[in-house]
């Protein structure tokens, strides 16, 4: 019995294997997956850079004694938050107090011995006015008498003597002279208070003051403390660490990016930080502030000798800083030397690698210690006005 042409057709023609399905069914996605991913990275993956070699940053306020003493309090241990101008260590004030006292008594002497000095100079010139009273009338005298001595009316004995009480009155006038401007020239052009010698007296008031009060030593910044090592009784020198104050409101990021990574990196740049306190709940926004001018081991302790003939060529990490958002700061506070994770959006090309403008102002600073100041200059006017005539007293 004879096949039909349909049957052999269908026969010649094997049905699809499905092993060839498979196939072109794995290419199709892995084209997919080829195509999403070269979408991706034209539109948004050449325009990030991202590291874990990032790390917190902050300042560390080093509290360290300006004079010496011993440790008699502490009133603050680590961890705890404490105001700018708060105590932190006080020191034996016994000495300081004592040089104080000596400084006040040694001002208020100066200031009564100068105004001895102004009154010298009044006396001195009462002294000359009267001086040269007497002078006019040996001039008289002597002018008579060398008329009537001409005339044979008096001896030349007495001319003589006349003109011996001359000399005398002159000389007497040029000794009340030199007398007058000396003592003016220690107080002229001068009140009390600007008098040289008050001056020298006030400056060492002040000194006195100064040391005295930093005697108490308070925290420059509102922060928090760390690396206590202070202790009671402990003699202290100064320059001496004995804690740190950490201002939680001013961190940053340290962010260590290849050399490779850097050609697209500008100032401004927004960041995006995760830390691993937090995890990936907690999403930072941030700024790029500056590159860094040297990669880290050119800044090292010991900056690699790369001459010798074994070299290996190794890519080397620049450190950027990453300004950090103060109200996400505030409010998920960061401890320093955390580890982060930074992404940089390269999209915005239009700042610089360098900063362009000079810096102008404070970057961070404190007036805690120029209160203390104020404090001995008000000291010093008050010694002063004490020991001013009532007269001449303010007020």
């Amino acid at each position: 019995m004879s096949q039909t042409p349909s049957s052999d057709t269908a026969a010649a023609t094997p049905a699809p294997s499905r092993r060839a399905k498979l196939l072109r069914g794995l290419f199709l996605i892995v084209a997919i997956l080829l195509v999403a991913f070269a979408v991706w990275y034209f539109m948004f993956g050449r325009w990030a850079e991202e590291t874990d070699d990032a790390y917190v940053a902050g300042n560390q306020v080093q509290i360290t004694p300006q004079v010496g003493g011993t440790v008699v309090s502490i009133a603050a241990d680590d961890g705890m938050k404490v105001e700018q101008g708060q105590l932190l260590v006080q020191l034996d004030p016994t000495d300081t107090e004592v040089a104080l006292q000596q400084a006040q008594a040694n001002l208020a002497r100066t200031v009564r011995q100068v105004r001895g000095m102004y009154r010298s100079v009044e006396g001195a010139q009462a002294e000359f006015n009267a001086r040269q009273v007497t002078l006019k009338r040996a001039r008289d005298d002597y002018a008579r008498r060398k008329g009537l001595a001409a005339t044979g009316a008096i001896s030349s004995e007495e001319l003589a003597h006349a003109a011996d009480e001359l000399a005398a009155a002159e000389a007497a006038v040029a000794g009340s002279r030199e007398a007058v401007e000396r003592n003016r020239a220690l107080v002229d052009d001068t009140v009390i208070a600007t008098q040289p010698d008050v001056q020298a007296a006030a400056a060492q008031l002040r000194q006195a003051y100064l040391n005295n009060a930093r005697a108490g030593i308070v925290a420059p910044v509102t922060g928090f403390v760390a690396r206590r090592s202070v202790q009671v009784g402990q003699r202290v020198q100064p320059g001496a660490v004995l804690m740190a104050v950490v201002p939680t409101e001013q961190m940053w990021v340290e962010a260590n990016f290849k050399e490779t990574q850097l050609r697209h990196m500008r100032l401004g740049q927004e960041v995006e930080l995760r830390s691993d306190l937090y995890g990936g709940d907690v999403r930072y926004k941030g700024h790029i502030t500056s590159l860094g001018m040297g990669t880290g081991s050119a800044f090292s302790l010991l900056p690699a000798q790369n001459a010798s003939g074994n070299w290996i060529k190794i890519v080397q990490r620049v450190p950027v800083r990453i300004s950090i958002d103060a109200a996400q700061l505030a409010e998920h506070p960061l401890r320093i030397g955390l580890s982060m994770k930074a992404e940089v959006n390269l999209h915005d090309q239009k700042g610089t690698v360098l900063p362009a403008d000079v810096a102008k102002g404070t970057v961070y600073g404190t007036q805690v210690y120029a209160k203390q100041l104020e404090d001995a200059d008000a000291l010093i006017h008050t010694v002063i006005e004490a020991n001013l005539p009532p007269s001449a007293r303010a007020g």
